[in-house]
């Protein structure tokens, strides 16, 4: 059960995300902005890496993987909802979805609406919930090898989507910044009462 709920999840979304580079490649070309950098070679990297770490940490983490109905469950539905609020994001930003961080397309525009008034990278907050949930749903295992990657993969890109977004709106983004957490829904409420009874 665990590994085929996994699947149907992890499935979906790589196959909206095929379909939807497809078609964007087709209807929307991109702009680079910056660097060419190393994006594919960055991705390429983090996937040897992970296969890596998992042949090599294989045996120790199954040690300490925990198949408790109380940690799967809910490993379930975080990864279950996270699957929904990735589509959504994905789809909400339709055609100006870019594979790498530093490409924007043609007339893009700033999306605030949507997924993108809960967290500013949803797409990120997403997959990193799927993550997590897949962690939880598998036993806390081997999977959290890829919780690991996963992790290093969002620090690296979010800064430099947010640096593009600052300086292809500079006046637009630091106010939607100011009001909308980076990934984490609702922790721009937790501030504001801190700063409220501080």
């Amino acid at each position: 059960m665990p590994v085929i709920a996994t699947g149907i999840c992890w499935g979906i979304v790589l196959v909206v995300w095929i379909a939807g580079a497809l078609y964007g490649a087709r209807k929307a070309p991109g702009r680079r902005q910056g660097g060419a950098g190393g994006d594919a070679l960055w991705r390429l990297g983090a996937a040897v890496v992970a296969v890596a770490l998992y042949h090599a940490a294989r045996t120790e983490l199954d040690r300490v993987a925990d198949h408790s109905l109380w940690i799967q469950l809910p490993g379930l539905v975080l990864l279950v909802a996270s699957t929904v609020f990735t589509l959504w994001a994905r789809v909400s930003l339709g055609r100006m979805w870019s594979a790498t961080p530093n490409v924007l397309r043609a007339d893009h525009q700033l999306r605030t609406d949507g997924p993108y008034a809960v967290t500013r990278h949803p797409i990120y907050t997403g997959l990193y919930g799927m993550l997590i949930g897949t962690v939880l749903l598998n036993g806390l295992g081997v999977s959290v090898v890829f919780l690991v990657v996963g992790t290093v993969v969002v620090a690296s890109r979010v800064p430099v989507e947010e640096r593009l977004m600052t300086k292809t709106f500079p006046e637009e983004y630091p106010r939607y910044r100011a009001r909308v957490p980076q990934l984490v829904p609702g922790l721009n409420l937790l501030h504001r009462s801190r700063g409220a009874t501080g």
